[in-house]
């Protein structure tokens, strides 16, 4: 009778256990979409009508209006392929030149190890500041050019530190056993090292995409004056701005009276859809690799 008494207790307290986990994972989930999706219903709501407030997760006064100011911009394409297109390559030659690094790093027989760390390990706590920075891309000659975009963030610690922790955690004798069938340093790099990697290069990946595709900051330092290098971020950065300050702007636009229609919550709230969404399509095909790609390779002390 008391087993069957202690099995029932069991049963009741897992079942209590359930519903209130349940009931708390319900209420972080709410808690998390309620900020978007009233974002998404004011960014479908009619400006006027927005106004009153009283928008919630659906919109009051269904309108296209205020994507419609924002693509009706005639810089927006070239912003948005120039966006695009330093995404890719931002992404892909951060996760080469990290990993490469992070894979000499991890070499038990390369002797600058300790240094290079210590300095890369500098780089996250001193910087020279932005003036400083400007000059050097000033000299550099990266001024109005599309590889100012690349070459400043080709390197980060951070990165390499964590593919260097992660690479720590696979055994060394994988790279011996290549080396004795004559694998060269490239061969084991490319071939043995890369694909054990993909949880955390999926995870780095989705840090400099993300990374790439907000920046809009070196756009207006360094290529302001080049209206063929501009980026969707900065294109919609001065949307925004034209109708908060009331800016004339209009000839920009394919409707003249296209900014006299809406307000600057509507039009902040559908770009904040706009550059939103392409990294919400691209999460749930990293999504599986990023715990794992986190875990394993955490920053070790």
């Amino acid at each position: 009778m008391r087993r069957k008494g202690s099995c029932f207790n069991a049963t009741v307290s897992d079942r209590i256990f359930d519903t209130l986990n349940f009931a708390l994972m319900l209420i972080i989930t709410a808690v998390t979409l309620y900020p978007f999706l009233n974002v998404l219903a004011i960014s479908l709501n009619d400006s006027t009508d927005t106004v009153r407030g009283g928008i919630h997760i659906w919109p009051r006064a269904f309108t296209w209006a205020n994507y419609e100011t924002i693509f009706g911009y005639s810089g927006l394409l070239t912003g948005l392929n120039i966006s695009v297109l330093r995404t890719v390559a931002g992404t892909l030659l951060g996760l080469l030149s990290a990993s490469m690094l992070a894979f000499t790093l991890a070499r038990p027989d390369f002797q600058g190890r300790r240094f290079v760390s210590v300095f890369l390990a500098l780089t996250m706590y001193v910087s020279g500041g932005l003036i400083p920075v400007y000059i050097l891309i000033r000299d550099l000659g990266l001024m109005n050019s599309f590889w100012v975009y690349i070459f400043p963030g080709l390197v980060s610690a951070f990165n390499v530190f964590v593919i260097r922790s992660f690479i720590d955690g696979l055994p060394y004798a994988l790279q011996e056993s290549a080396k004795l069938d004559g694998a060269n340093d490239f061969t084991i790099y490319w071939r043995v090292i890369l694909p054990l990697c993909k949880p955390v290069l999926a995870t780095i990946a989705l840090f400099l995409a993300v990374g790439q595709w907000n920046s809009w900051f070196d756009t207006y330092l360094y290529n302001g004056s080049a209206e063929h290098l501009t980026t969707l971020q900065f294109e919609l950065m001065k949307v925004l701005q034209s109708t908060t300050t009331g800016n004339d702007m209009r000839g920009q636009f394919n409707v003249t009276e296209r900014l006299r229609n809406v307000s600057p919550e509507s039009v902040k709230m559908a770009i904040t859809i706009v550059v939103t969404l392409p990294i919400l399509v691209v999460y749930p095909f990293l999504q599986r690799y990023f715990v794992k790609g986190m875990t394993l390779g955490a920053v070790k002390a």
